[in-house]
């Protein structure tokens, strides 16, 4: 009791408008954050990296994109999460938490997998640690969202959207940090196996948080039709609601551009010549600190503009940061323009993270936290990640950078104007779900 009375009293000293951001759930979303960013980035960025120095072809990179894919089926065994009970360490530590710990060490486990293997020697070992990874990491990241949805109460998602955002950057940045320092004195092996504690981040911040309160304890399943209704159940719910299907699309092709964008940066930031400092320096630290600027921005956005409004500023923002990269194409080894085009990409991807994220936060139903999630987050990357893996390679070949980038623009355009009959129809507010409504006054979640 002492404790808590504490801590309140420590929350009260701060700003009103940094007190949010300091309340215990929000701060789980942080380190939640933190581990669920760091294996992604070893794939996506880091990976590439570590290929383009080996001197792997552009369409051998771009193909290992389809490792990410991994993530975008993670809908498919999200169900498993949501009603399978751990033995002996859900007793212990409760259904959500158990899986945090246990999906942790594996995702540590896949990246030391990875890092051991030698692109220099042969792919083949590669291929099968980044699959290793991608099916930890998405598990992971399955029950991470769950327990951080779960976690925060209606009116903190926003804020616990951007800290889970700033966490997801904090990993990122760490990993890229951390892998590219210790390869630039060693090897890509230490690099990548120096990153291995960041899976605890967020199992250990769990500990603090317990099990969360809105948490619907599943039943035993005890038929097969029961088994088989653990999978087409949430699916069921969701498309029960007026304007799912529309709603499904936007998420499928509103991060089309931006996917395509990024998993290819660091393959044009190798060809324009820029050093492992330079790359460092221009997309790591910029990137970051860009993007905690834009996600600053974006609670403020969120706030006073709301949700609805505040998602639709943010795809027009995103959109247009990918004619940045088009520019950085076209002037080559600049490290002004570096700087100008991640500071700008991230700063609006930093924006999005925050409506975004709270708005396919919203539209999941407590009761299929972990299975609704997995699918909208998934689908929200599954369309861009796939045309990387399969095309992008050769549009680069064929078409060069800036073709390929104001592409990537174009092919964003879309989903804002989706959006925007979504938001003028009303369909926006039909399809929200129980995580994004407040419980009638007296009601707590069991």
């Amino acid at each position: 009791m002492e404790n808590a009375e504490q801590a309140k009293g420590w929350r009260a000293s701060l700003p009103q408008s940094i007190r949010p951001y300091a309340e215990r759930a929000p701060l789980t979303a942080l380190f939640l954050g933190i581990s669920s960013g760091f294996p992604f980035a070893l794939l996506a960025a880091t990976l590439t990296n570590r290929l383009a120095d080996a001197g792997i072809e552009k369409k051998s990179i771009s193909a290992f994109a389809l490792a990410l894919l991994v993530y975008s089926f993670k809908w498919a065994w999200a169900p498993l999460i949501d009603r399978f009970r751990l033995p002996l360490l859900s007793s212990a530590l409760g259904q959500r938490r158990s899986w945090l710990w246990l999906c942790g060490t594996a995702t540590a486990i896949a990246v030391f997998v990875l890092g051991v293997a030698d692109p220099l020697t042969g792919l083949q070992a590669v291929v099968v640690g980044a699959l290793l990874l991608g099916f930890a990491g998405a598990t992971f990241d399955i029950v991470i969202d769950a327990y951080r949805i779960e976690l925060l109460a209606p009116e903190q998602l926003g804020v616990g959207s951007g800290m889970s955002q700033y966490g997801w950057r904090l990993g990122a940045f760490f990993a890229a940090t951390i892998a590219l320092a210790v390869a630039s004195i060693s090897n890509w092996t230490w690099g990548y196996i120096a990153c291995m504690p960041l899976a605890f981040a967020g199992p250990i911040a769990s500990i603090f948080a317990g099990e969360p309160a809105r948490h619907h304890e599943p039943k035993p399943l005890r038929s097969a039709g029961e088994a088989l209704a653990a999978f087409y159940g949430p699916l069921v719910d969701f498309f029960k609601r007026k304007g799912a299907i529309l709603v499904l699309l936007f998420v499928l092709i509103h991060k089309i551009g931006d996917t395509m964008a990024n998993l290819m940066i660091r393959d044009l930031l190798v060809q324009l010549g820029f050093t492992k400092p330079e790359i460092l320096w221009g997309d790591v630290w910029v990137g970051f600190f860009a993007l905690l600027a834009g996600i600053f921005v974006g609670g403020i956005i969120y706030a006073r503009l709301g949700m609805k409004r505040s998602v639709m500023v943010s795809l027009i923002l995103m959109a247009v940061s990918n004619l940045s990269f088009a520019g950085l194409a076209a002037v080559g080894h600049s490290m002004p323009m570096l700087a100008w085009t991640i500071g700008f990409e991230n700063f609006a991807s930093g924006i999005g993270g925050v409506t975004v994220v709270a708005y396919l936060s919203a539209l999941c139903n407590l009761r299929f936290t972990a299975t609704q999630f997995a699918l909208l987050s998934a689908a929200a990357a599954i369309v861009g990640r796939f045309l990387t893996g399969t095309t992008a390679g050769s549009l680069i070949e064929r078409f060069g950078y800036v073709d390929f980038y104001l592409l990537t623009t174009a092919f964003a355009l879309p989903g804002v104007l989706l959006y925007w009959f979504l938001l003028r129809s009303g369909l926006i507010d039909q399809s929200i779900g129980e995580a994004g409504v407040e419980e009638p006054a007296g009601q707590t979640a069991v």
